[in-house]
């Protein structure tokens, strides 16, 4: 329930148009539901504006599948996602709620892991371009993307236009220069970040990945020279993170 829903039921209940004791039944269940094994914070977009999402990691099928249709029940127009999903998760999950968008991080792997979402939530005015050093971030940044896409956003992805060749970035600036934020995703030395946030006036949201040889430290080095960028005002995530840029966009933007 947000705030928009909260106010129309009350309302309704000031217009006659609802009792107080369905409007009591309705909010009995606002601040969370304790499925036993997780307390569902059905309070969130009250809070935040967008509804709890679920990590899939560390979660059985079932559960994942459980705490989806919880969020469903109350989700207001809200778009629930479902993230880090293994195949097995997926499939329980949309067994048990039908009518969900599976966007798998990597297309040609049906067993890669997935991002999952139910409905979406109400357009937002704003933009967002997602833009990767390598085709070995895009799994990262299909994250982010689908992410943005059920928090309301329009979105564009701007592939492999890292540093080593930065002619391919100039060539995507038009792009770049009519969105509203933008989602950088690098790995290696993280050094597309910076660039991009030299050339752009909009917050710059940086995802480091986990790409990279030896001294990449699986994502370190790209998160210590984003955290260290000379471009001021960048926004950094933590390593492999597209779900937190896509959120770190939406506290942003309308």
């Amino acid at each position: 329930m947000d705030e928009a829903t909260l106010t129309k039921l009350l309302e309704k209940v000031s217009s006659g148009q609802s009792t107080v004791e369905e409007a009591v039944s309705r909010l009995k269940r606002l601040p969370f539901a304790d499925l036993g094994f997780a307390k569902v914070d059905h309070h969130r977009p009250l809070r935040q504006g967008f509804a709890e999402a679920v990590y899939g990691p560390g979660k059985t099928p079932e559960q994942c599948a459980a705490i989806v249709k919880e969020l469903i029940s109350s989700s207001e127009g809200r778009a629930v996602i479902l993230t880090r999903a293994t195949q097995e998760q997926v499939q329980a999950a949309t067994a048990s709620n039908p009518n969900g968008t599976i966007t798998l991080s990597v297309p040609e792997d049906p067993t890669s892991i997935s991002t999952v979402t139910w409905g979406c939530s109400p357009p937002r005015k704003s933009r967002v371009a997602v833009v990767t050093a390598g085709t070995a971030d895009l799994p990262v940044a299909r994250e982010a993307v689908a992410t943005l896409d059920a928090l309301g956003f329009t979105e564009e992805l701007v592939t492999d236009v890292g540093a080593a060749g930065i002619h391919r970035l100039v060539q995507a600036m038009p792009v770049l220069e009519s969105s509203q934020a933008v989602i950088v995703v690098a790995g290696m030395e993280g050094a597309l970040a910076t660039v991009v946030a030299g050339m752009v006036a909009v917050p710059v949201v940086a995802v480091p990945t986990s790409v990279g040889y030896g001294a990449a430290l699986e994502g370190v080095t790209a998160l210590l020279a984003m955290l260290s960028s000379c471009s001021p005002g960048v926004c950094v995530v933590g390593i492999d993170n597209g779900f937190g840029a896509g959120c770190a966009v939406a506290r942003m933007l309308p």
